[in-house]
């Protein structure tokens, strides 16, 4: 389905009933990458997917920055008439949630922060991301794929399950350039959140792949020790596409923290 934001319509996808649980996409892939997690927790929650402008069928029209991206998830949730939910995010999805949190705070009933981090970019990484927003408009999807595939994904992904590469791979093909290009200036200028850690006052859980080459655990660990109310879990043999790669227990560790929810 999909919902008028201003005069750009997100594409979004609602299953379910029950507990309000916002599933928010990692760069460069959509929110197909969620249905595992859809499929498995549905039972007890109402799965809302969005897609951030440009992808997954949402319009890319900017502008392009985690506030305006967060600013759209809260009006997909005022047009569904949900006035708070779990907020879950994974790499680009984690910076939503925390631009969900710094902004609209009341409307978040819990957080779940997968293979993010609460840091700024440093000036490497705005350099490298400015390179690839170049190859993006120069060569499409399929370069930006192929430049980002292999670290996305864990060693044992990589050796082991070939297939789900493919398909994670397939995923990042539908991605439109306006989109991409969008998508890595608002990373890049994305501001620090590591000042909003300290006052996170809701249940959260940190998810991370112990395999994950760019949030690595070691500082995501660090983050779910400077969130009072945080517990970790860390995904054994997964990348950074930890929901992604390991879905089981990705879904395990999800299934578990929403069970100690009150929904009210």
């Amino acid at each position: 389905m999909n919902v008028s934001v201003g005069d750009i319509e997100i594409a979004v996808e609602d299953r379910g009933h029950g507990l309000p649980l916002v599933l928010l996409h990692a760069f460069p892939l959509d929110s197909r990458m969620w249905q595992p997690q859809c499929g498995a927790l549905v039972p007890q929650s109402r799965c809302i997917m969005p897609n951030v402008r440009g992808f997954g069928g949402s319009d890319p029209a900017g502008p392009h920055t985690v506030d305006r991206y967060a600013d759209d998830v809260i009006a997909t949730l005022d047009a569904l008439r949900i006035e708070r939910a779990v907020i879950s995010g994974l790499s680009l999805g984690g910076y939503i949630a925390f631009a969900i949190w710094r902004r609209h705070r009341d409307r978040v009933r819990a957080l779940i922060l997968a293979d993010t981090r609460a840091e700024a970019d440093t000036d490497d990484v705005r350099a490298r991301r400015a390179e690839l927003a170049d190859l993006a408009r120069e060569k499409g999807p399929d370069a930006v794929a192929a430049r980002q595939l292999s670290g996305l994904v864990g060693k044992s992904t990589r050796e082991h399950n070939p297939d789900l590469y493919d398909a994670v791979h397939g995923m990042m093909l539908g991605a439109s350039v306006e989109g991409i290009v969008g998508a890595l200036g608002a990373m890049s200028q994305r501001p620090d959140s590591t000042g909003l850690l300290a006052g996170i006052n809701v249940p959260t859980l940190v998810v991370c792949g112990d395999e994950d080459a760019i949030t690595p655990i070691k500082g995501m660990r660090a983050m779910a020790d400077a969130i009072a109310p945080a517990r970790f879990e860390a995904i054994t043999g997964a990348g950074h596409l930890s929901s992604v790669e390991r879905p089981a227990a990705f879904n395990h560790v999800v299934s578990e923290f929403l069970a100690t929810l009150v929904y009210d």
